[in-house]
């Protein structure tokens, strides 16, 4: 049992490294707090191993078509070439603010999309809802590693040790995008750049998971 939960752990790693996972966490994570890039990407990371669990749970128990389940892998390329869009055109109609204040003798930089600027942040929530459907995409390839080990069983400890696996990779990336927000986005210009950039790396990462499903 104990090989199995390191299996899974490094599994967990394996499966984190990839770009779809990676943009999602960059995107949400552009211009957010050392706090709150944590929490997203812990978050995430939380929502992505619910997900598999209790869709493993659910095909152990049903007999379904390997066909059907690559769906899984078209949903989570609609939701990251949504983000991609959603960003290009948040960059394209000037509508990302920016906005400087001391607090406490330091600087703060708010930055937010959209006309007003609204204090309540459900960049969290929304994080562990986009966890929860990209982590149908990740049903195959867990459903193939437990039929290899811990004879197809997926358990509590399983599942806690695949977060773990994938929250390592999430949040060392969550500090690669804070040291990008703290160092980069100082002017709505660069934040601009930014923003554009994932929103173009998002649409082509979401085309090359999606076209070999067509």
């Amino acid at each position: 049992m104990e090989y199995s939960l390191v299996i899974i752990f490094w599994y967990g790693l394996i499966h984190a490294i990839s770009p779809d996972h990676l943009i999602i966490i960059a995107n949400f994570s552009i211009g957010k707090s050392k706090l709150k890039t944590f929490l997203i990407s812990l978050m995430f990371a939380i929502g992505h191993g619910v997900a598999i669990f209790l869709f493993a749970k659910i095909l152990l128990l049903i007999d379904i078509d390997d066909s059907i389940l690559s769906y899984g892998d078209t949903i989570s390329s609609i939701v990251i070439l949504s983000m991609g869009f959603y960003l290009l055109y948040m960059s394209m109609t000037n509508q990302i603010q920016l906005k400087t204040h001391k607090h406490k003798d330091k600087n703060h930089i708010h930055i937010w999309f959209g006309k007003s600027h609204e204090h309540e942040n459900k960049s969290e929530k929304g994080a562990f809802g986009i966890g929860l459907l990209m982590g149908i995409g990740g049903i195959r390839g867990m459903l193939i590693t437990m039929g290899v080990i811990n004879d197809g069983d997926v358990g509590l400890s399983i599942i806690v040790m695949f977060m773990l696996g994938v929250s390592v990779v999430f949040l060392a990336f969550g500090l690669l995008m804070l040291f990008i927000n703290e160092n980069f986005l100082k002017t709505k210009s660069s934040i601009k750049k930014v923003v554009a950039t994932a929103g173009i790396i998002s649409v082509a990462v979401g085309l090359n998971v999606l076209i070999p499903n067509g």
